[in-house]
C-alpha cells in the first residue's frame, strides 16, 4: 500500500473474465469459482508449513478456513440455481478445466505459487496473497453483476465482502513486516 506510485489498471472491465472465458450459464461460473477456491485453499495450507512467524501462521490458517468455507457457500448456490445435487466429482464433472486442481484466485498455478513464495519469503507471500486476494474481489464483482439470479448475486456479494476482509488482514500483517 504505501509502495503505490499512482498506477492504476488499464483494460476494459470484463478483462477480468478472461479465465472464464467460454462459461455462460451461471453454473458454471459457480464451478469455476469454487475450483479457484481450492486452489487457494491449497495455496494457504502450503504456507502454514514455509513460515514459523506466528501471526502469518495464523492468518493463513484463517485464509485456508476461509477458502473452505467459500466451496461450501458455492456448493449451496449450486444447489439453488441448478436445482441439482452436485455429483461426487463437482466440479470436474461439471466444468472441465485444463489444470483445476492446481489453479487458484488469480488464475495463477498453485504448484508456481508455492515455489515462488519459497524462493522469496514472507514479505513476497504476503504480497503475493494480496494480489490475489484483490484479484478475486474484483472477479467476484464482476460475477455478482453477471448473476441473474438474486440469491446467486447475494452469494458473491457475500464472497466480495469476505475477500475485501482478507485483503485487509493481510495488508495489516504485511504492513508490520515491512
Amino acid at each position: 500500500m504505501n509502495a503505490w506510485e499512482g498506477l492504476v489498471a488499464e483494460g476494459p472491465p470484463e478483462s477480468g473474465m478472461a479465465y472464464f472465458e467460454g462459461t455462460e450459464k451461471p453454473e458454471e461460473l459457480i464451478a469455476l469459482a469454487w475450483i479457484l477456491e481450492d486452489g487457494s485453499r491449497k495455496f494457504y495450507s502450503s504456507l502454514l508449513y514455509l513460515f514459523d512467524e506466528r501471526a502469518a501462521k495464523e492468518l493463513f490458517l484463517n485464509l485456508a478456513d476461509a477458502e473452505e468455507h467459500h466451496k461450501k457457500s458455492l456448493v449451496d448456490l449450486y444447489r439453488k440455481v441448478s436445482g441439482k445435487k452436485p455429483g461426487d466429482a463437482f466440479p470436474q464433472d461439471f466444468i472441465s478445466t485444463e489444470h483445476s486442481g492446481d489453479v487458484m484466485e488469480g488464475g495463477m498455478s498453485v504448484s508456481e505459487g508455492i515455489d515462488w513464495v519459497k524462493r522469496n519469503g514472507l514479505n513476497a507471500a504476503l504480497e503475493l496473497s494480496v494480489s490475489l486476494e484483490a484479484n478475486s474481489y474484483d472477479l467476484y464483482i464482476k460475477m455478482s453483476r453477471s448473476m441473474q439470479d438474486e440469491h446467486a448475486q447475494n452469494v458473491f456479494k457475500t464472497l466480495v465482502t469476505e475477500e475485501k476482509q482478507h485483503l485487509e488482514k493481510l495488508a495489516e500483517l504485511l504492513e508490520k513486516n515491512l
